[in-house]
């Protein structure tokens, strides 16, 4: 019990955790499955699954009536579905500078918003807020691919009616971009040293954040494709919620921050 500036006593805000899924798609569906299936067995956990409408532009979601069918059940056990992006990888201009160069070409090949203009940003948004409008699915939130977002997205999502955007350490309330600390842990799981160092930095992050209000585990597909990252990532969810951390999805969480928020109707 905590005692509020009116001498009242209440419950201290409870500390929650997010499961997030990036890259979902028909494609990466497989690799997500059996981790999926052990997350359900635990119990109630949202998941919020971070959907590419046309994954490397040949996993058309529009098109594909099972991959439809499995996002509409996970919505029914209280899932949330975000738009990440549309194609993910990045299509633009060669790289006009050392800058540029490093972070579309050595750091990610997949920031497909990082070097879009406002008009370009908000064709391929209005094509993905149109592919959840289609299936009835609630949409509230864009996470750029890698996190990557040049001024002319943010520009194109301050027009936008959504609620939220992220880069690696926070979410942000749209349109006014108003910051909210929302640490994450992420794995680089393409190489078993790779595996190795990020489950010491995680392990160590994990430590740091004992005492953030939240806490959010953004797993990729690759991630999945290891015994060793898959049941890193099982083991610390479970661990977090028996340290008593309430799963979440991101919207959710959002709502009990900031009640006023925007969303695609």
């Amino acid at each position: 019990m905590v005692e509020s500036q009116k001498g009242v006593l209440t419950e201290p805000a409870q500390h929650s955790v997010m499961l997030v899924l990036h890259d979902v798609a028909p494609q990466t569906w497989e690799d997500y499955r059996t981790f999926v299936q052990a997350v359900d067995h635990l119990g109630n956990i949202p998941i919020t699954w971070l959907v590419v409408p046309d994954f490397h532009r040949r996993n058309v979601v529009a098109t594909d009536i099972d991959f439809q069918r499995r996002m509409h059940h996970r919505l029914e056990r209280g899932d949330e579905l975000a738009l990440h992006g549309y194609y993910h990888c990045d299509d633009g201009p060669k790289p006009r500078n050392p800058h540029e160069y490093f972070m579309r070409r050595i750091y990610t090949w997949e920031g497909e918003f990082y070097s879009l203009g406002q008009q370009q940003a908000l064709h391929r948004l209005h094509a993905g807020i149109e592919v959840f409008r289609h299936n009835d699915w609630p949409l509230h939130g864009f996470v750029a691919p890698a996190w990557l977002m040049s001024q002319g997205t943010r520009a194109a999502l301050r027009t936008l009616p959504l609620a939220y955007t992220s880069d690696p350490q926070h979410l942000f309330t749209l349109p006014d971009f108003t910051a909210l600390d929302a640490p994450g842990i992420v794995w680089s799981a393409r190489s078993a040293w790779r595996r190795g160092l990020s489950k010491v930095i995680s392990d160590h992050r994990e430590v740091r954040l004992e005492n953030a209000a939240t806490i959010r585990l953004g797993l990729h597909p690759v991630d999945m494709r290891h015994e060793f990252s898959r049941d890193y990532w099982l083991n610390t969810l479970q661990r977090l919620i028996e340290k008593g951390r309430k799963p979440m999805t991101k919207f959710a969480w959002l709502s009990t921050q900031a009640p006023s928020l925007r969303s695609v109707a």
